[in-house]
This record gives structure tokens, sequence and C-alpha cells, in this order.
């Protein structure tokens, strides 16, 4: 089993809150939780967001900005 196809735990919050509103998401990729993470919560009046994602076992962090018309995620430049 390769690191891309073993189950994940990752915290995740929106970028513009605090790690205190986290929510824990099981996907195999950073890009995977993200994109999980968003499709419960859209925003009105937002076209995009950008989420922390964080490995909860390793402590690894990447940031990425979802389009929520499209669900496509690109890291936050």
């Amino acid at each position: 089993m390769t690191a891309q196809t073993k189950v994940r735990r990752f915290s995740v919050h929106a970028r513009h809150v605090g790690a205190h509103h986290a929510r824990v998401v099981v996907e195999r990729t950073f890009e995977a939780a993200a994109v999980a993470y968003v499709e419960d919560l859209h925003p009105p009046g937002e076209d995009e967001i950008s989420v922390i994602v964080r490995d909860v076992d390793t402590g690894h962090e990447q940031c990425f900005r979802i389009d929520l018309d499209t669900g496509a995620a690109a890291p936050c430049g």
C-alpha cells in the first residue's frame, strides 16, 4: 500500500478561521481532504475558499484554494 492509497486522518479548517474550528476528515490525500471539507461548506457569496489541511499523524500541513463552483483544488499562492 502506497502513501497515496493509504487512508489517513486530516485536520482541516478554513484559512480565515482558527484551527479550533477544524474538522477531522478521513481521506487518501491532502487534496481529497480539502475538497471533502468544503463539500459541506459553501459560504454564501463566495467563489473560492482557502483551507489548511494537516496530517493528524505527521503534523505536515498544506494549504489549498478550492473553487466552490468546480471543486478544483490548487495550492495557496
